[in-house]
């Protein structure tokens, strides 16, 4: 198919969803009302004229086969983990098992409502209480908050715990030491607090610089925020020494626990040194992830921490049944309306029960597994920066791809049109122009090897047709939008 041949194609697709507008007809509708039965209210006289109005101008008159075509024909635009892998690094987009939907939906979890009275809620509390109890069992750490929404939300959160344990010692501090191979929102969320963040190079394998870290970790430095596996993939195995470190100097490890795919049921965090971490429940737990959330990031802590954990806590009552906690003197307070987003801890809950012990060291096995081989299927093709062993994620650069002026941001688009979501593009920083690629547990052996071929055809093409990358995707509806103006300039309703 020629260039012009696919712009053609590409113009009548693009225009086709448009038909739900330019196939208005006044009149047409999708549905008979049956007569009015009641006195017809007055809406001007109800809501106020200046609020009404008797017409929307162009909004589209049309049937109801046509709405259902054109909203059916937009879900198969849209691409999502039911269809294929979903690549991006860092993120664990795992596959979302359709039991913990139903879960989640049952009546009396689905219908809850978070004004019930405590006598009517004993259900839900004790999901509650049954997953903070998995969740500590499986970090080795001592209490814990479902309160935080999200990733970010949890830094947030246990900086905050940091800030009011160091306070209450007589010294919060003022910096937070933020290794460059850290997840990016640790620096936002530690100035949120009121930190100033130090950046802290890493060594030649991609992990902490002991040396670094001893010399810039002094009594003004409140906390290093560390994630381990950090984002290359590669498992900080010096954290023991680290933690040393850190205590002997009268700081706290953060953890970023985004990347505890890699760790269920092999290793803990309360067991190598670290003081408070959050989980993504979304991640790790395969809760629904990505269109911007629900999410859900509990924050685990030691028991030095405990007393500032936010209210209200679920406890458990002399007579057996559950109750809210609001009297905790030292507390920080709420850091979210109500108790966390329930449905995200009913979904996590449901995968930690049908998995077990062994079923989340399986996970991962599994990621690990699948990691590997990608990785394995790709060293011939893309630079790898950090030969160091990686774990449930890998990271290649363009370098090898750039000498024909290719870069990952190409790679990623050309992705697209062999059929896969691509993967985290130019992160994390640390490795210019980075491929990053984390297969979860969820695929199989099958749809790796189509990635592997694929990316290994994107390779070939950048050497011997480098514009064939440089101007994909060719098969979408759309081609290639300037991002900067859709980032900063989006489109976001529909205009008459």
């Amino acid at each position: 198919m020629s260039n012009q041949d696919i712009k053609k194609a590409r113009r009548h697709l693009t225009q086709n969803e448009g038909l739900i507008f330019e196939g208005s007809s006044p009149g047409k509708v999708g549905v008979e009302m049956p007569p009015l039965d009641v006195p017809a209210l007055d809406p001007a006289r109800a809501l106020g004229a200046q609020l009404v109005r008797d017409e929307i101008a162009g909004f589209p008159e049309v049937s109801e086969m046509e709405v259902v075509r054109h909203f059916t024909r937009l879900s198969t635009w849209n691409y999502g983990v039911d269809l294929g892998a979903y690549l991006l690094g860092s993120c664990t987009m795992k596959y979302n098992p359709k039991i913990n939907e139903v879960v989640a939906r049952l009546e009396g979890i689905g219908n809850a409502h978070p004004y019930q009275p405590e006598n009517l809620s004993q259900g839900c509390l004790r999901i509650m209480k049954h997953l903070a109890d998995a969740l500590l069992e499986i970090v080795g750490m001592d209490a814990i908050t479902l309160q935080p929404a999200a990733g970010a939300h949890g830094e947030m959160t246990g900086l905050l715990l940091i800030r009011a344990y160091l306070e209450s010692k007589g010294n919060a501090r003022r910096k937070v030491l933020v290794p460059d191979s850290a997840h990016g929102t640790n620096p936002a969320s530690a100035y949120q607090v009121g930190y100033q963040t130090q950046n802290l190079p890493s060594n030649a394998r991609g992990t902490v610089d002991l040396a670094v870290l001893d010399r810039m970790m002094n009594e003004d430095v409140a906390a290093l925020m560390l994630t381990n596996p950090n984002t290359l993939g590669v498992f900080d195995d010096q954290i023991v020494e680290i933690a040393e470190i850190v205590h002997s100097r009268g700081g706290l490890i953060y953890m970023d626990g985004a990347n505890l795919n890699a760790l269920l049921g092999v290793s803990r965090p309360g067991d190598f040194g670290i003081d408070v971490l959050h989980l993504n429940l979304h991640k790790t737990f395969s809760t629904p992830h990505g269109g911007g959330g629900p999410g859900a990031g509990p924050v685990a802590v030691k028991k030095h921490l405990e007393p500032f954990l936010p209210i209200p806590r679920v406890r458990e009552n002399a007579d057996g049944t559950l109750g809210l906690d609001f009297d905790q003197p030292k507390t920080v307070g709420r850091v979210r309306a109500f108790y966390g987003n329930y449905g995200m801890l009913v979904r996590a809950l449901a995968f930690i029960l049908a998995n077990g012990s062994d079923g989340l060291r399986q996970v991962t096995d599994d990621a690990v597994l699948n990691s590997r081989y990608v990785r394995k299927g790709l060293e011939d093709y893309y630079e790898l920066p950090y030969p160091a062993p990686t774990l449930h994620e890998c990271v290649f650069s363009d370098k090898r791809q750039l000498k024909n002026g290719v870069r990952t941001g190409d790679i990623a688009k050309r992705l697209i049109d062999y059929g896969f979501h691509p993967y985290t593009v130019s992160f994390p920083l640390i490795v210019p122009g980075a491929l990053m690629i984390e297969p979860t547990e969820s695929e199989s052996k099958q749809e790796l090897d189509l990635l592997i071929d694929a990316l290994q055809c994107i390779a070939r093409e950048a050497e011997t047709e480098p514009e064939t990358v440089l101007n994909a995707p060719h098969t979408t509806r759309v081609g290639r939008m300037d991002e900067v103006q859709a980032a900063r300039k989006p489109i976001l309703r529909w205009k008459p």
